[in-house]
Parts: C-alpha cells; structure tokens; sequence
C-alpha cells in the first residue's frame, strides 16, 4: 500500500509542478495521481468484500471524473460532473453496506444542508446554464455527507466523515476555480483536500476486512 500512496503522492506533485506547461500535461500527472487510489483501494482488499467492491466502484467513477475534468470542453466537463455524481451515489451505497444510523443521518443532513446552500448562493450568480447540473450535484455530495455522518459510531469510524468532508471541502474549490475565480490557488488547496479525501476512502476498506 506503501508504493500506491506514493504514486499518489508524487503524481499530485507533479500536477501541481507542471501547471505552467499547461493543462495537458498537468492532465497526465493527475491520472497517475488517481490510479493510485484506485490501486491503494486494490491492495486495501477491496476485491474480497462487498463494502470494497462498491468503494472500487466508487474510486472508479471518481477516476472517468478526473479523466474527463482534464478537458476544458463543455460537455466533456458535464460527463466528468456525471462520473462524480454517480460515484457519489456509489459511496452512499457503500455506506449503507457498512450501516447507517438514520438519527445520525438526519443530524449530518442538518447541519450539512445549510451550508450547501449558503455555497449554492454564492456559486448561482456565476453558474448560467449550468445552473442545473451543478444544483444537482450539489444535492448529491450533501446526501453522501449525511449518510457519512449516519456512518459514525465511535471516534474509529469517524473516518469515513472525516473523508466526506475532505471531498465536500475540494468540490467547493473546483468550483469556484471553474465559475468564479479561476486561478492557481482553487487547485494548490483544492487537489490536496481531494486525494487525501480519495486516499481515506479507500483505506478504509483495509480496517472492514
């Protein structure tokens, strides 16, 4: 597991390193970046349980949204947000397979909600007509929070929230770089946030075993 944290670690760098040669090359090392976790959910055991099955499904989804996210066309950005919204609905799936509490749940929704929607305002005046898809994404990360939150039994399983809030942190960046302010700093704070969030994920899979 060593060696696929550190293809993480090294590709992230190497992203960050290559931004002035351009996005492509950036592109390239993120999908080195990304094949890390899906090997680290790999050598974590997710081939041998149903929680790691449908967590490897979950890191797979997120990887066709890394690789589709690297273009800057439209509707190749509509497939990425697509990738991710339905791999949002595999960690709710996995969540589920590993139990939720509903008062739990109901308590993470609550206190997730309102912000989604203090960041749903902020985001609306920029978001034309993509106003739809991202709302829509925007439901679907908040209900994989709460369900992470339902996930929570004792200090140990605060993991899988700690995650889900690590991902909910990095989106607020990736879409502010894409509809507010682009610029280098959305992704110096916003990509570490993510494969950490990716990296925790997958590791839980190994303390399920």
């Amino acid at each position: 597991m060593t060696f696929c944290i550190l293809l993480m670690t090294v590709g992230l760098a190497l992203m960050l390193a290559s931004e002035p040669l351009g996005h492509h090359a950036a592109g390239l090392f993120k999908i080195v970046a990304s094949t890390g976790f899906i090997a680290l959910g790999v050598a974590a055991g997710g081939l041998h349980s149903a929680y790691g099955l449908v967590m490897l499904v979950a890191l797979g989804f997120s990887w066709w949204g890394d690789f589709f996210l690297i273009s800057r066309n439209r509707n190749i950005f509509l497939m990425g947000m697509a990738a991710f919204f339905l791999a949002h609905l595999a960690y709710c799936a996995a969540f589920l397979v590993q139990g939720v509490a509903p008062a739990g749940a109901v308590i993470g929704g609550a206190l997730a909600l309102p912000v989604s929607l203090g960041v749903a305002r902020y985001l609306k005046p920029h978001l034309g007509d993509m106003r739809g898809p991202v709302l829509a994404y925007m439901a679907v990360i908040t209900l994989m929070v709460a369900l992470a939150a339902g996930t929570v039994a004792d200090l140990r399983s605060l993991e899988l929230l700690a995650a889900a809030l690590l991902f909910y942190a990095s989106d607020f960046f990736v879409a502010r770089d894409r509809f507010v302010r682009p610029g280098f700093v959305n992704r110096l704070v916003g990509l570490p946030l993510y494969y950490a969030a990716q990296a925790w994920f997958a590791w839980t899979i190994a303390s399920t075993q």
